[in-house]
């Protein structure tokens, strides 16, 4: 499975060109990441959805044949590695089956957990420029 051969440019165009089951998963993945994150705001990076947070790359996500693959950076994955350990995951990436109920309150556990990184990490950032 896979979106129209166009380029999409936003998260709206990505979830049109997928089966209405699928649109429905894509989303509530959507919605559940929006509301643990509304100061977060919607692009396309990588060809998939993302959320970004001042600035920085939040979380992504995408469908695929079998699975919604999230993405949310390796050391929150790291942190959640238990609630995962029945998912396929990759280095930066959690495979969540399709013919699965989402599991939407980790991924909303998740998603906060990432928008706590995001000021530590802007934080850091400044305290080391000269």
């Amino acid at each position: 499975m896979s979106p129209t051969k166009t380029k999409q440019t936003t998260i709206d165009e990505y979830i049109a060109g997928y089966p209405d089951g699928v649109q429905a998963i894509l989303q509530e993945i959507r919605r559940t990441i929006a509301e643990e994150a509304p100061d977060a705001t919607e692009a396309i990076a990588y060809a998939i959805p993302t959320f970004k947070l001042r600035g920085k790359n939040l979380v992504h996500f995408g469908a695929y044949k079998n699975h919604i693959g999230f993405y949310p950076t390796p050391p929150a994955l790291e942190a959640f590695a238990d609630e995962l350990a029945a998912y396929a995951s990759g280095k930066g990436s959690a495979q969540f089956p399709l013919d699965k109920p989402m599991p939407l309150a980790l991924i909303r556990e998740i998603v906060r957990f990432r928008v706590t990184q995001i000021p530590e990490k802007a934080a850091k950032a400044k305290k080391n420029e000269p």
